[in-house]
């Protein structure tokens, strides 16, 4: 390990870039109020389990999550949720039936309901040549209600996953087929590009040993308030860089101080500007446009959002550029609704950021191969451009071209499918 490696090296490293910070903060008296400053959308910790332990580990993990949290409030952020994420749950699964794996993982669920923390298990499969035992596992588990999510790597740096691919398909149809609504799928995605330890479910991650964490912020509104300012590419991104940077650097800042306090490692901050709900990312493209979402200049914005993500100076992880989630987002579900962009518009977006395909509400009938087909290119966009992409694909059984959807989850805003 070398010198810049160091782990003290690190904090102090990361604490000089907060510099600036400490400086603008003396000149204006305080910090940015709690009203002005985005959410924290998680803190998602990592960690390694095994078959016996797990409960302890999860306990631990969760009352470093809950110290994490009271320190983000302290500092003036509000918290949403607080995560974990294992290694590739087949490790610990190895060696059980497939009923008695089942339970495991019912187990972990039940521990994350009384904790009251979101549970991610890792990839079902990580490399392309992996047994593919464990997808038939996760689809008997994603087909009742859970709070467990889930992934699957469709490509990394070796090269395009394909036998992974099709198993993704597969596993899509057969949830939606089996599940509520289709709503299982709503916790899994297929991922292509994206390396552990970001904090964004159901992409989320673990591999090797150690305790870390990560940080993601729900910093839309930033972006909406840059953009309802600054219509010129050049001007809005150099706006948008310092706009982001400041509450970038204050939450890291925090995850300093929690990492040297706890032992804990700080893997870094997703910088990309989550939205939800009526915290928009729609709603701020437009004001950059001035037209809807998915019309001329939408391709622009992207481009400008994802350089002032990718110029702020803190550790970045995970996505680091723009989330398109259709069904999370009530002005790209209303969009979506309209018809004035379609899952090609994204991809086409996503050659210029890392979007990828969320949250898309899809025709129950759709075969099996044509989602593979759909999932084929975002995996081939992710790979030929070295960038990180995931896909959620929402088939509703019954549901035709045109229909509405009914999902009863809180955290999607129903749209028309296409």
């Amino acid at each position: 390990m070398s010198l810049g490696d160091h782990p003290v090296m690190t904090i102090l490293s990361a604490l000089a870039r907060l510099a600036p910070v400490a400086l603008l903060m003396a000149a204006t008296g305080s910090p940015a109020s709690a009203a002005e400053r985005p959410k924290v959308r998680a803190v998602t910790a990592f960690i390694t389990i095994d078959a016996k332990s797990y409960p302890a580990q999860f306990e631990s993990a969760v009352a470093f999550l809950d110290d994490a949290r009271a320190r983000y409030r302290k500092a003036g952020f509000d918290v949403e949720t607080i995560r974990i994420a294992t290694q590739p749950y087949s490790e610990y699964t190895r060696g059980l039936s497939h009923d008695e794996a089942l339970a495991l993982l019912r187990r972990i669920d039940a521990i994350s309901a009384r904790l009251n923390f979101s549970p991610s298990i890792g990839p079902a499969m990580l490399h392309d040549g992996d047994d593919d035992a464990p997808v038939a596992l996760l689809a008997d588990l994603l087909t009742q209600p859970s709070r467990i999510n889930a992934c699957l790597v469709t490509a990394a740096d070796d090269g395009i996953h394909w036998a992974s691919l099709h198993r993704a398909a597969r596993l899509i149809k057969e949830i939606s087929q089996r599940s509520p609504r289709g709503q299982g799928n709503f916790n899994f995605a297929a991922i292509a590009m994206l390396k552990p330890n970001g904090p964004f479910f159901p992409g989320a991650y673990h591999v090797g040993a150690g305790h870390l964490f990560s940080v993601g912020l729900e910093s839309a509104n930033v972006v909406g308030e840059v953009f309802a300012q600054y219509h010129e590419p050049r001007a809005a991104q150099k706006a948008l860089t310092d706009a982001l940077s400041l509450p970038l650097r204050e939450a890291e800042g925090v995850a300093l101080q929690i990492a040297a306090a706890s032992g804990w490692a700080y893997a870094g901050i997703d910088p990309t500007p989550a939205p939800l709900g009526e915290v928009s990312i729609g709603r701020a493209i437009e004001s950059f446009t001035g037209s809807p979402f998915g019309a001329s200049g939408t391709m622009t914005a992207a481009a400008v959002i994802t350089r002032a993500v990718q110029s702020t100076t803190v550790k970045r992880v995970g996505y680091a550029g723009l989330m398109i989630p259709v069904m999370e987002d009530a002005v790209l579900a209303q969009r979506w609704a309209e018809g004035t962009y379609t899952a090609d518009s994204i991809l086409a977006y996503s050659a210029v950021c890392a979007a990828g395909l969320d949250t898309i509400p899809l025709p129950g009938d759709i075969s099996e191969a044509h989602l593979e087909q759909i999932l084929s290119d975002l995996t081939t966009l992710a790979y030929k451009w070295n960038k990180p992409l995931a896909a959620r694909l929402l088939p509703v059984p019954g549901k035709t071209t045109g229909a509405r959807t009914e999902f009863d989850d809180p955290r999607m805003a129903n749209t028309t499918i296409h």
